[in-house]
């Protein structure tokens, strides 16, 4: 039997492309996973992992779908070839039946995982270089200068507990929790009512 395996690594993503590519290509039965190739508790995996059976074969729409590290992938085409089951990436046309197809998935696995490196360098010194310049990343603050001297007056004065400037500024609490806390220790001490 074929079965098939698709992945994103967010909720925001869609696996339709790889679905329908699984489907052309014949399998009976497809897993599907909304998480980080990087993570080994993905449920749907190991219970595809669990289901195989000598003579199926696992199916994927490309190599990075299965796993992001070289090891993750040997040791899954271990737990595939222990039971005694075939493996096939679509897009590298990899097929672990054959001797020269399972060579092939380890030499893709070795590319993969130094493009990913490479990714994580180029990151780093792109962010390294952005603080330098004085850039930070991450996101806008949800609230300018002058709306955040006026939750502190507020709050100071009495006027406006932190929940209530929190209402009032269409922020989550723990906005304005952490303002205050940022410019006294005393200050997150003012309950929320």
């Amino acid at each position: 039997m074929l079965i098939g395996y698709a992945r994103v690594s967010t909720q925001d993503q869609d696996t339709t492309a790889q679905i329908e590519a699984l489907k052309s290509a014949g399998c009976e039965l497809i897993f599907q996973d909304k998480a980080s190739g990087g993570r080994w508790d993905r449920p749907e995996l190991l219970r595809l992992l669990e289901q195989l059976r000598k003579g199926d074969v696992l199916v994927i729409w490309k190599l990075d779908r299965l796993s992001r590290s070289l090891k993750d992938v040997l040791i899954l085409m271990e737990k595939v070839e222990k039971a005694e089951a075939g493996f096939l990436s679509l897009t590298e046309s990899i097929d672990t039946i054959s001797p020269a197809g399972r060579m092939m998935i380890q030499m893709v696995s070795i590319f993969a995982e130094f493009e990913r490196a490479m990714l994580r360098e180029r990151t780093k010194n792109g962010l390294d270089a952005a603080r330098q310049q004085g850039r930070l990343g991450g996101r806008r603050p949800k609230l300018n200068e002058h709306q955040q001297q006026e939750i502190i007056r507020l709050v100071r004065n009495g006027h406006k507990t932190p929940a209530d400037a929190a209402r009032l500024f269409d922020v989550h609490p723990s906005t304005v929790s952490r303002l205050l806390k940022s410019i006294s220790p005393t200050m997150q001490d003012i309950g929320y009512k």
